[in-house]
């Protein structure tokens, strides 16, 4: 008889698995007619959960037959639901009992889709597509204004916006994802300062760019306190990536510097993001792991 294959607990196989036995336990356990008695009802669940566990076993070792395709497939598919389910609450404009159940368990699954692709060094160009995507989707949607809403005020954890600018956070704990944000995210800073500057601070739209200048900057900064530290003690980190999105960071602090006639609290928050990573960087420069021009720059 062949060995039961290993299952890793982070797996996508296993939650996929794992997700099924809990539908059927559901099903299985429900409430018996109180006709029948206590031995009966009992001998009957011992032989429903016997029969349970050896379709789980099956499912599991089928599972397991999956390829790097069937993974990027999956990955593929984890993005469209995630993106689709904040399409969902960004129309109702309000935030379901069920938000903070299922579009956690999409980003765990992604997350480990990825944790598994990326170990395998396969794919990688698809892989960074379909990420880009998925951050670029979220950033829009992030940024989107509400129909019924024209504040601009991001300050509720109910409000559909700041709960997608929580879901990017929390996906930002992988470096492969986190630093591809902060790219992404310090480049739209910069695009709409500069739609600030040329708008009439009287347009309609103003508060809304307003409000969603200051959800970006706070993105990147939580995503800078929560996480570099982390991602530049990886043996093999990316560090062209690295010095990528800390010039683009900079760049947008160095934008943001013309809108101060205008309001200036966009170059404090600015200021603090950029010495914020300064501080944690500085030990880079001195292992000639980072551009010690970058450092100066951000220092000066």
């Amino acid at each position: 008889m062949p060995p039961t294959p290993s299952v890793r607990c982070d797996s996508p196989s296993f939650k996929i698995g794992l997700a099924l036995a809990l539908i059927r336990f559901n099903k299985i356990h429900r409430p018996s007619p109180s006709s029948s008695s206590d031995a009966q009802r009992w001998k009957r669940k011992a032989k429903d959960r016997k029969l349970e566990i050896l379709g789980l076993r099956e499912e599991l070792k089928q599972l397991e037959a999956f390829g790097s395709e069937n993974e990027i497939e999956q990955l593929g598919t984890s993005v469209d639901f995630l993106v689709e389910f904040t399409d969902n609450i960004l129309v109702k404009g309000e935030i379901g009992p069920s938000f903070a159940t299922f579009s956690h368990q999409a980003i765990d699954f992604i997350l480990a889709s990825l944790k598994n692709l990326l170990s395998s060094q396969k794919d990688i160009e698809l892989i960074e597509d379909i990420v880009n995507g998925l951050i670029m989707r979220l950033i829009r949607r992030m940024c989107a204004i509400p129909e019924n809403d024209v504040s601009g005020s991001v300050n509720s954890d109910s409000d559909p916006q700041f709960c997608v600018q929580h879901l990017i956070r929390k996906l930002g704990n992988e470096p492969f994802v986190g630093q591809r944000i902060l790219l992404s995210v310090s480049q739209k800073t910069s695009v709409v300062i500069d739609s600030l500057l040329l708008m009439d601070p009287f347009d309609d739209s103003f508060p809304c760019l307003h409000g969603n200048m200051f959800m970006m900057i706070e993105l990147m900064e939580f995503l800078i306190s929560d996480y570099v530290r982390s991602w530049i003690s990886i043996e093999d980190f990316d560090a062209r990536l690295l010095e990528e999105w800390v010039r683009s960071v900079i760049q947008a602090r160095k934008v943001s510097e013309l809108l101060e006639s205008r309001n200036g609290l966009y170059t404090l928050y600015m200021e603090r993001v950029v010495g914020e990573l300064a501080k944690i960087l500085s030990p880079l420069a001195s292992q000639g792991k980072l551009d010690v021009d970058i450092l100066s720059y951000m220092c000066g």
